[in-house]
C-alpha cells in the first residue's frame, strides 16, 4: 500500500503541481479582498489536484515515448509500476474532484477555465511536441492560467487585472521552456520531441527568440502597479529581475552553449516566484 501511494503520488508529479498551485494562490491572493484561510486551502489542493490530472493524461500519451528518454524511463508508466488504465483511473479521480471544489466552493467561470487548461495541456499540447515549435505556444497557455485562474476564483470577474497576471507567466513560459528544451535537446530528439524555434538548432536565430519573448516582461512587470493591483516597490523589483533575466538570454546569445542555457534555465525558475512573492508583500 505504501508503495502504490508512493506511485500515485509520483505521478502526479506534486513538486511541479505544487508550483503551479502557488501562482494559482497568488493570482488567489491579488483578488480578493480578504483571504479566508479554509478556502485558499481548497483552491490550493484543486489546484494541485487538476495539474496532476493533467501530468498523469500526459504520461498516459506519452508512456511509450518515454522509455527512450534517460530523464523520463524510470517514471512510473514506462517502468511498469503502475498500468494506463490505473493511470486514468487516477486522473479521472483527480479531475472530478478538483473541478467540483472550483465549481462549488468558488464559481463556474474557476472551474471552465480549469477544465480548459487540462484539456489544452493535456490532449492539445502534448500530441503537438512531436509536430514542433507550436507545442510551446499551445502550451504557454495553460501554462499562464493559474493567476488568472486564481484571480476569478477570488472576484467572480474578468478584466485587465487577470490578464496581466496572465500575460506575465505567458511570456515567461518561452525564455523557460526553450531553456529547458536547449538543456534536454539531445533527450527530447530521442523521443521525437520537436521544441526549439526557428530551425531547431542551437544557434543564434534560436536566442534572438529567447530574447525577444524575455523582453516583453519589462514593460508587463509594471502593469500590476499602473492598474493598482500593487505598489511600486513590486514594480521595481520586476524590473531589476526582469533586466537580469534579460541579460542571460544576451549571455546566451553570445555562447550558445549548454552551461548557459543551464543558467537560464535556474533564472527562469527564480524569476517568476520572486516576482511574484513582491506583488503579495506589496499588496499586504
Amino acid at each position: 500500500m505504501k508503495e502504490r501511494i508512493g506511485v500515485l503520488f509520483e505521478l502526479l508529479k506534486f513538486r511541479l503541481a505544487s508550483l503551479i498551485a502557488f501562482s494559482g494562490a497568488m493570482g488567489y491572493s491579488l483578488g480578493a479582498k480578504e483571504v479566508e484561510f479554509y478556502k485558499m486551502i481548497l483552491f490550493i489542493l484543486a489546484s494541485i489536484g487538476i495539474t496532476g490530472a493533467a501530468n498523469i493524461i500526459n504520461q498516459i500519451l506519452e508512456k511509450d515515448l518515454d522509455k527512450m528518454m534517460k530523464r523520463t524511463a524510470s517514471r512510473p508508466l514506462p517502468s511498469g509500476r503502475i498500468t494506463k488504465e490505473q493511470a486514468a483511473i487516477w486522473a479521472v479521480i483527480l479531475g472530478i474532484s478538483s473541478l467540483f471544489i472550483f465549481i462549488t466552493v468558488f464559481n463556474l467561470s474557476t472551474g471552465l477555465i480549469s477544465l480548459l487548461s487540462l484539456v489544452l495541456y493535456g490532449f492539445v499540447y502534448t500530441p503537438l511536441k512531436r509536430v514542433g515549435p507550436i507545442a510551446v505556444f499551445v502550451g504557454a497557455f495553460p501554462g499562464a492560467f493559474p493567476p488568472m485562474i486564481g484571480w476569478v476564483a477570488a472576484t467572480n470577474h474578468f478584466g485587465l487585472e487577470p490578464g496581466i497576471l496572465f500575460a506575465i507567466q505567458f511570456f515567461w513560459q518561452f525564455p523557460h521552456f526553450w531553456a529547458i528544451a536547449w538543456v534536454l535537446d539531445e533527450d527530447y530528439k530521442r523521443a521525437g520531441f520537436k521544441l526549439l524555434p526557428a530551425n531547431g538548432l542551437k544557434d543564434l536565430d534560436t536566442t534572438m527568440q529567447i530574447m525577444i519573448y524575455t523582453l516583453f516582461l519589462l514593460p508587463v512587470g509594471w502593469l500590476p502597479y499602473k492598474l493598482g493591483m500593487t505598489g511600486i516597490n513590486s514594480a521595481f523589483i520586476a524590473t531589476i529581475f526582469g533586466v537580469l533575466f534579460l541579460a542571460q538570454t544576451f549571455h546566451l546569445m553570445r555562447t550558445c552553449t549548454d552551461k548557459t542555457a543551464r543558467q537560464l534555465m535556474f533564472g527562469s525558475f527564480i524569476y517568476l516566484p520572486i516576482v511574484q512573492i513582491a506583488f503579495l508583500l506589496d499588496k499586504i
